[in-house]
């Protein structure tokens, strides 16, 4: 097939990234959004991880182009609070680890461990993320030693104020078309779409619609794979906050607080801070889910939004001559900032593979077997923030806790990409866990430890051995008081946002 002409359906922040993607990569191609002008869009998407920069990077858009217009903020970590238990939280920062004149890498901390056991969970992070220093005191610079700010970070913004800017100062001054019109109408024939309405025809159409998937789902039908098995949530309420101290407020990460019957969200933005309440409705209906919200808030003023969600994703995403991005493709849970990390990956993957004179059957199936491994993959390591919790306080964390993970663990198929497996791969085999991703910091925060004395006396021959995890022990200390030091120049968040993007 060809794809020379190109209409996505749906707007908001997947279908202006899909455009912006599309006309970046093939400035040559007609391409068309139809957006409705009724349906508004999700809009709980405001937090990214730190491989939102590539994507910025790749269709050349800088900080300062957007963040002044997107309400946004720097994000540098995700912090999880009361998810291993209650009273305890650790931070999961971007970057790679610092592994200068550490002895055996991620373990030395696991020593310092063996040596004080009282040593807090939330420790590890501080010890190997030099920004943890910048986390910790509320403060962000792009020119510090402690931040590859370019790698490193991400950001907090509005989505629909995103997509709004893609559309106004990307999309269409490139020569993207923007048609307001409600589908009413999807006309098929062999090839798969064959005109919206009667009237608008294209060699591909990509469907952006949300959680409807109005193109793959609803119209071609394509079977869905629920992932409720292992991932418990599927409902949100969600609103908006003022701030009531904006320079202590304003803080460089997401807070995910483990709460009832799930757990709550808390972004902050530049001008407010977006929170909300991801639960099971299998644990508790929605108005109890408001009210135990509003209780946590201690807040009734507010304007609240009920989100269903639709948590897994389709077998195929590339059905004939339709390509679904965002949520009509599928979709994980808020946790770990995911929603937007789907679109700018499975992106990607379609840019790839649409690289060709045409498309094959294979281009197309290739491209469905890379965003599912993708989605499998991080829907997996969200799945392991819940596997590895010890909370048992409610009906919903006693399930969790006593949950079993055949399915996923002893009767599985290991997958090519990293996931559950390579969690337990790593700890019951390697006795160590890998430098890559973020399952180190989620372990360590859990108390989940891939070595122990058993296993530090079974699989090295150290000597003396209490010697080698004193200096261990020290070594990582003396780095993070270091790093601390460092911090002392650096300005608060607050004071640095205000100065390099919102001084006008």
């Amino acid at each position: 097939m060809n794809s020379d002409k190109i209409i996505i359906v749906g707007g908001g922040s997947a279908g202006w990234m899909t455009a912006s993607t599309l006309i970046k990569a093939f400035p040559n191609k007609n391409i068309t959004v139809i957006e409705s002008p009724e349906i508004p869009t999700i809009g709980v998407g405001e937090s990214t991880i730190a491989p939102f920069r590539q994507w910025t990077k790749y269709i050349g858009i800088d900080d300062k182009d957007f963040v002044p217009h997107t309400d946004a903020s720097i994000k540098l970590s995700i912090k999880f609070t009361d998810f291993y238990k209650k009273g305890e939280s650790f931070h999961y920062p971007f970057g790679e680890p610092n592994l200068d004149n550490t002895q055996v890498h991620l373990n030395d901390w696991w020593f310092r461990k063996l040596l004080k056991p009282e040593t807090p969970n939330s420790e590890y992070a501080e010890c190997y993320s030099p920004q943890m220093a910048l986390v910790n005191e509320n403060k962000c610079h792009h020119n510090t030693e402690l931040l590859n700010f370019k790698t490193d970070s991400a950001f907090h913004f509005d989505a629909t104020m995103f997509g709004q800017w893609l559309k106004d100062n990307y999309c269409l001054p490139r020569g993207v078309k923007h048609i307001k019109e409600e589908i009413k109408t999807i006309e098929q024939d062999e090839n798969g779409i064959k005109s919206l309405n009667n009237k608008h025809t294209a060699d591909l159409f990509i469907d952006c619609t949300g959680f409807k998937s109005l193109l793959l789902g609803e119209t071609l039908r394509e079977p869905f794979i629920s992932f409720n098995d292992m991932l418990p949530n599927n409902s949100a309420w969600a609103t908006k906050i003022p701030y009531e101290n904006k320079r202590e407020q304003l803080k460089p990460y997401t807070n995910c607080t483990a709460y009832n019957n799930g757990w709550i969200w808390n972004i902050p933005l530049w001008s407010r801070i977006g929170t909300g309440y991801v639960y099971s409705d299998k644990f508790v209906d929605d108005e109890t889910a408001l009210k135990e919200f509003k209780d946590y808030l201690g807040r009734e003023d507010l304007e609240f939004k009920k989100i269903k969600m639709r948590v897994g994703i389709h077998k195929r995403l590339w059905v004939d001559n339709v390509v679904a991005i965002g949520l009509s493709a599928g979709f994980i849970e808020p946790l770990e900032s995911n929603g937007l990390y789907t679109v700018h990956e499975f992106l990607t993957h379609l840019v790839r593979n649409m690289g060709r004179e045409k498309i094959s059957q294979f281009d197309k199936d290739n491209f469905t077997y890379a965003c599912r491994q993708d989605f499998e993959c991080f829907a997996e390591f969200v799945a392991l923030h819940y596997a590895l919790s010890h909370r048992d306080d409610t009906e919903y964390w006693k399930a969790n806790l006593n949950k079993t993970w055949s399915n996923s663990l002893i009767d599985r198929v290991p997958l090519l990409v990293s996931g559950i497996d390579k969690a337990v791969v790593e700890r019951a085999f390697h006795f160590q866990h890998s430098v890559q991703g973020g399952l180190h910091y989620i372990a360590a925060g859990m108390n989940w430890s891939p070595t122990d004395m058993i296993s530090l006396i079974k699989n090295t021959d150290i000597e003396p051995l209490d010697k080698f995890l004193k200096q261990s022990s020290n070594v990582l200390a003396l780095k993070k008081q270091e790093w601390k030091d460092k911090t002392k120049n650096v300005p608060v968040l607050y004071d640095y946002l205000k100065k390099e993007y919102y001084k006008r």
